[in-house]
């Protein structure tokens, strides 16, 4: 990996931090980690921000336990707690219900929904002004023609929004970064990936999309940066809106 692409995905994330005003100076900001590459970037790139940003704001990196066999909660404690400091572990059965007969159809809906749920709750309890999640370019995307295939609507998650009459806030400062240079990235400062234990990993909707558009990039290398940039360039008057 290249100084010019750690520079650049630091550029980014800054960029979308400035871009919808997500940090302000004495926020603290609950992050939800799961272990994964995503999350993991965002917490590496969080801490470096807090110690060199102008401004003063606390991070507070989260797990919420699904409840699977094979949990790997204490071990990422440990490593949060090594590289970054103290961090909250929340141990729930969201997973195992959400995968259990009264809920076979949807389980990621199910489990998404308990987990976002507890974690705003704890934002709470913490203190918390902001909620940060981890989604990256590549997420708001997909979730934009997951909507359209499996919801019938036109919308995706925004870098930046507000729930509950503004009550909860929710960032998302990985929203101009690409999958294919966080995983390089993640590669470059050997920050560990905790295997997913959910039994659905790899076998949904999102993957299925996900897919299709890899085909699509792959045969042409400016489709994903079109898709991104006509979500913020709508012509209303060409939809089908009375």
């Amino acid at each position: 990996m290249t100084k010019y692409l750690s520079k650049r995905i630091y550029h980014s994330v800054g960029k979308a931090i400035d871009d919808w005003g997500m940090i302000a100076d004495g926020n603290k900001v609950l992050l939800g980690v799961s272990g994964g590459q995503d999350s993991q970037a965002l917490l590496k790139i969080l801490f470096d921000l807090k110690a060199r940003a102008p401004i003063h704001f606390d991070v507070l990196p989260v797990y919420i336990d699904a409840g699977f066999e094979g949990s790997f909660a204490k071990d990422l404690q440990l490593f949060i707690a090594r590289h970054f400091g103290p961090s909250r572990v929340e141990y729930t059965d969201h997973g195992v219900l959400a995968h259990s007969e009264i809920n076979r159809k949807n389980p990621c809906f199910l489990c998404s929904r308990l987990r976002r749920k507890r974690l705003f709750e704890i934002a709470k309890e913490e203190g918390c002004d902001k909620v940060a999640l981890a989604h990256n370019k590549d997420d708001i995307i997909e979730t934009f023609f997951i909507n359209i295939f499996y919801s019938g609507k036109i919308g995706t998650m925004k870098p930046f929004q507000t729930f509950f009459n503004g009550e909860i806030k929710v960032i998302r400062p990985l929203a101009y970064v690409e999958k294919k240079d966080i995983i390089t990235f993640c590669d470059r400062f050997r920050l560990p990936e905790f295997k997913n234990t959910c039994p659905s990993a790899g076998r949904t909707k999102r993957s299925s999309v996900r897919k299709m558009l890899e085909t699509l990039y792959e045969e042409n290398e400016h489709i994903k940066g079109n898709i991104f940039r006509a979500m913020a360039n709508v012509a209303s008057d060409y939809l089908l809106m009375r």
